[in-house]
C-alpha cells in the first residue's frame, strides 16, 4: 500500500499553462502555477500545513471570539485553536480528510462530513470542486444540511498570493473595498465597520492600486466595489504589471485581508492572504454588531453554495 503523504492524498491538475495540486486534507490547495511561476505561496506534500495555507475554511471562516456562541437559545463553547487570542479559528474542516468523489485531468471534486459534536451539533455534507481552464483555477464549496435542525454556517479559503519576485512590501494592491471592519490590536475583536478613508488610509485605502509597502493589515473588508455582473477582484502586481487576480461574487460580501506577518523575518510577508468570506469574522454571534455579519442559517435539507477564482495576470 503506498504511503499517504503528510497533507493527504495529492490531486495534481493541469490546464493550458496552468498547474494545481490539491491536497486532501482539508481540501487544500498547495500550490498554483501558471508556465512555471507561483501564484500562491506553496508548501511541501509532506509538510504539515502551515498557518492553514490554502485550507478551505468552514463552517465558519476567520474567528469566533472566545470560541463562544448563542444559537438557537443554546450557549456553545468551541475549542480555543487560536490560544495565543483565545478564539475558535477558521472552522472545523480545515484537518478533515476529503474524499475524491469525481477527478479528471482539470477539475477535482472532493466532499467530507462535519459530523455533530458538543460545540456544533449539526451534520454538513462539504463538497468542493477544484476546476482549471483559461481563466484560472475556480473553487466552488457547497454545503448540504443533513440534520434535523437548523444550522449556522459561512465558508471561505485561505491562499497567500503571490505577485512576483520580492515579497509584500514590493507589490501593488488593488482592493475595491469602501469599509473595513475596525478591531482592538491584542485579540483582533471587531468593534465597528468604518469607511477605508476614515482612520488609517495610508494602511486601509487601497481602492486606488498602490504599493502596499510596510502597511501591516489583518483586516476584514466589506463595501466591495463590483462589475456589471457582480464581480469584486482583487490584483496584486509587480512593477511590470504582471501578477495575480482572485475574483467572487456576491456569495461572498466580505474578504480578509493579511499581509501575513510573522516573528521570524525568514518567514513573514512571504505571500498576501486573500480570503473571501460568505460572512463577517464572529459571524456566530452576529447579534453583537450593529452592521450585517452575514450569518447563513442552513435550514434541514437546504445547501448553500460559493466560489471564487484565482488567475495570472500576464
Amino acid at each position: 500500500m503506498a504511503r499517504i503523504p503528510t497533507s493527504g492524498t495529492q490531486h495534481a491538475l493541469r490546464a493550458g499553462d496552468y498547474e494545481a495540486v490539491i491536497a486532501s486534507v482539508g481540501a487544500t490547495l498547495r500550490s498554483l502555477t501558471h508556465a512555471g511561476r507561483d501564484l500562491v505561496v506553496p508548501f511541501e506534500a509532506d509538510e504539515v500545513r502551515p498557518a492553514h495555507r490554502g485550507a478551505t475554511l468552514a463552517p465558519w471562516p476567520n474567528r469566533v471570539v472566545d470560541g463562544r456562541y448563542t444559537f438557537g437559545g443554546v450557549e456553545r463553547q468551541l475549542a480555543l485553536t487560536e490560544p495565543a487570542r483565545s478564539h475558535a479559528l477558521h472552522g472545523l474542516a480545515a484537518w478533515l480528510d476529503f474524499e475524491a468523489i469525481d477527478k479528471g485531468p482539470d477539475h477535482v471534486t472532493l466532499a467530507a462530513v462535519i459530523q455533530p459534536q458538543t460545540a456544533y451539533p449539526w451534520r454538513i455534507v462539504v463538497t468542493t470542486t477544484f476546476s482549471l481552464g483559461p481563466d484560472g483555477l475556480t473553487q466552488s464549496v457547497t454545503a448540504r444540511n443533513d440534520g434535523a435542525e437548523a444550522a449556522p454556517w459561512g465558508a471561505g479559503p485561505h491562499p497567500y498570493l503571490v505577485a512576483g519576485e520580492g515579497r509584500v512590501d514590493d507589490w501593488t494592491l488593488e482592493l475595491p473595498a469602501n469599509e473595513v471592519l475596525a478591531v482592538t490590536v491584542d485579540r483582533l475583536i471587531p468593534t465597528d465597520l468604518v469607511a477605508v478613508d476614515a482612520v488609517e488610509p495610508e494602511r486601509f485605502d487601497f481602492r486606488t492600486a498602490r504599493r502596499i509597502d510596510t502597511a501591516e493589515i489583518d483586516h476584514a473588508f466589506s463595501g466591495l466595489q463590483r462589475d456589471a455582473t457582480g464581480i469584486a477582484v482583487v490584483r496584486v502586481t509587480v512593477a511590470d504589471g504582471t501578477g495575480v487576480e482572485m475574483a467572487w461574487d456576491a456569495a461572498c460580501p466580505w474578504v480578509q485581508v493579511h499581509t501575513a506577518d510573522k516573528p521570524q523575518a525568514a518567514q513573514s510577508r512571504l505571500g498576501l492572504a486573500v480570503e473571501p468570506m460568505t460572512c463577517a469574522p464572529d459571524a456566530f454571534n452576529a447579534e453583537r454588531y450593529a452592521y450585517d455579519a452575514g450569518l447563513i442559517v442552513l435550514e434541514p435539507g437546504a445547501s448553500s453554495e460559493a466560489s471564487w477564482r484565482i488567475a495570472a495576470i500576464a
